[in-house]
């Protein structure tokens, strides 16, 4: 099930700060992870952005809505959940707004508190897998390896 994300409602669950200056972008990059990792597309919504920067933009599997200033995220979630009709009832939406909460539930849409949300974000990131960039090489390629350099001198 994808996700409807309040995200100035996540951000400090993060323990992001909301006037840190990319603290928006940090939050879409949690969510790719996440997205990545879950195999599930991600919308998030972001309130206050000055009327030049209201704009929707896809960032792989997570797309990101900054709202312009006078219309609150939680406005535009309720309306995405009432758009999509019966088929909200195959996303989760993530806030801790109760408003929203119960637009979700008239949608028939699931919902999950920004914390409980949180806790699954940290858990997915824990669990990962670390890339450290290097790969191990099997006994058979080392033979190759070997066998091209011989060859070299």
């Amino acid at each position: 099930m994808p996700y409807l994300i309040d995200g100035h409602n996540l951000i400090p669950k993060l323990g992001l700060r909301l006037d840190a200056p990319d603290d928006e972008m940090e939050l879409v990059a949690i969510l790719q992870e996440f997205s990545r990792l879950s195999r599930r597309e991600a919308e998030v919504y972001f309130d206050g952005a000055p009327s030049a920067q209201a704009r929707t933009q896809k960032f792989g599997t997570v797309t990101a809505h900054f709202i312009r200033l006078g219309v609150t995220a939680d406005s535009a979630i309720k309306a995405r959940l009432q758009k999509m009709g019966r088929g909200a009832r195959n996303w989760v939406v993530v806030s801790s707004d109760h408003e929203v909460q119960n637009a979700a539930q008239k949608a028939h849409a699931e919902s999950i508190s920004s914390d409980l949300f949180a806790g699954q974000l940290k858990h997915a990131q824990a669990s990962a897998p670390q890339a450290t960039g290097e790969r191990i090489l099997s006994a058979e390629e080392i033979d190759e390896w070997l066998k091209f350099f011989d060859k070299k001198e």
